[in-house]
Parts: structure tokens; C-alpha cells; sequence
């Protein structure tokens, strides 16, 4: 894993953990295609998938755009999932 995937799974586990209650089933992990994007994929409790999601979609969508600010720097196109 790059420096820059390792610093956007540290920016969205930042964000994300103070939202679940079930830390220990929070997984975040990322991951690079042939074409350089990256793919951060956060896997969390059932519970707690409401709360990353949010009313609307408003928190998902929040830390998709601080994702995309974080990587717009090195003009990387990123891309963050909730994984079932």
C-alpha cells in the first residue's frame, strides 16, 4: 500500500470511528487499481452502518468529499464504500 492510500485510511478511520459504537467491527481498508485510484472500503456493524451513512446520505457524502480533497493534491481519484 502507498503513503498516499495509508494517509486517506488514516483520514477516514479519523472520521469514522468516533461515529460507531461497535469499534471492534469497524474495518478500514484500502487499495489501489492498475489505473491509480484508490478505493477505501469501510466495513462496519450493522448497527452502525446508519450513522456512517447518515440522514439522506449526508455523512457518507461528507467524507467522500474530504477523501477527494485530501487526495486532489497528488490528482489521485478516490473513492469510499460501505461494504455490506
Amino acid at each position: 500500500m502507498s503513503e498516499q492510500t495509508e494517509d486517506l485510511v488514516g483520514l477516514v478511520d479519523a472520521i469514522v470511528r468516533p461515529l460507531v459504537d461497535n469499534e471492534e467491527d469497524l474495518d478500514i481498508q484500502g487499495s489501489e487499481s492498475e489505473e491509480g485510484s484508490i478505493l477505501v472500503e469501510i466495513r462496519v456493524n450493522e448497527e452502525d452502518a446508519g450513522k456512517i451513512i447518515g440522514r439522506q446520505g449526508r455523512v457518507i457524502k461528507a467524507i467522500r468529499t474530504l477523501a477527494r480533497a485530501a487526495a486532489s493534491r497528488a490528482d489521485i481519484p478516490v473513492d469510499v464504500e460501505i461494504v455490506d
